[in-house]
């Protein structure tokens, strides 16, 4: 992904991605049976993973994750990522909400809700302190001006969940939530003596955040429900199911690069261009 798509540009969840994509892999089977064929215990999951190509690699070894991880991120913009990521969480939550509506039972429902209350409680919390050290005005991060990235996001989540069933509202929660603990799993092996963890609070924290077990486990059965869902999916769903999960990951290297884009355009600062 070179750079952030328009809204408009994300289409319907049936045209999330087109199957000849430049960053697919090649080598993956093109269909969920192919790709079952050749393992003992195939996951509809590790098949979309692969599908996402190098997409996946770009986000979840980003110049940004790598950098945070190291100590080595830039305030500037460390802050306009998280504005960006505030104003997207609220549409997250949202997609949550919708999921349990959707889930097929009330012990996917109860995963649900449990996970909500992390979102807008810990996370909510981690935000507000966050921005607060960073200088981050109220009126900036309450009524942010979202960045074309971000709003593909949203676009594409809102038009998932809306247009779609629960297969394809997982199909774009599953790779928001794998991608980060991907990133922050390796963050945290690579930092695991405190000294090498990043000294900035924000930065540490927002690690830990997403490296830890009780996340480890909730994305391991978002996974399991994306699996037993697009497994049972016709080949037409389980092809639309794909191009939602590919499009997920595209967008998240495009939310990564452009926090480095905002910060570059700092008028002095912190300033970015709220």
């Amino acid at each position: 992904m070179t750079g952030a798509d328009s809204p408009e540009s994300t289409g319907s969840p049936n045209s999330a991605g087109s199957s000849d994509s430049p960053d697919t892999d090649p080598s993956a089977p093109e269909t969920y049976d192919e790709f079952a064929a050749s393992r003992s215990d195939p996951r509809f999951t590790d098949w979309l993973r692969e599908r996402a190509g190098d997409s996946w690699d770009d986000a979840t070894a980003h110049r940004l994750t790598r950098e945070l991880a190291a100590d080595e991120l830039a305030d500037d913009v460390f802050r306009q990522y998280l504005v960006q990521d505030y104003a997207f969480v609220e549409t997250l939550v949202g997609v949550f909400g919708h999921a349990v509506g959707t889930a097929p039972t009330m012990e996917s429902k109860s995963e649900l809700v449990s996970f909500l209350g992390v979102l807008t409680d810990d996370e909510d919390d981690y935000f507000l302190r966050a921005f607060d050290a960073l200088d981050v005005p109220e009126s900036v991060y309450s009524d942010p001006k979202t960045t074309p990235a971000t709003r593909a996001f949203i676009d594409l989540l809102e038009r998932a969940a809306g247009q779609g069933g629960y297969a394809e509202t997982l199909a774009v929660l599953v790779p928001v939530e794998w991608v980060y603990l991907s990133w922050a799993t390796d963050a945290a092996d690579a930092g695991s003596h405190p000294d090498e963890s990043p000294s900035r609070f924000y930065l540490s924290e927002w690690v830990e955040l997403h490296a830890v077990d009780d996340f480890a486990a909730f994305v391991e059965w978002l996974r399991t429900e994306l699996d037993r869902e697009g497994a049972a999916a016709s080949p037409r769903r389980q092809r639309r199911l794909e191009q939602l999960f590919r499009r997920t990951v595209e967008l998240e290297v495009a939310f990564f690069d452009e926090a480095y884009e905002l910060g570059r355009g700092s008028s002095r600062p912190g300033d970015g261009r709220w």
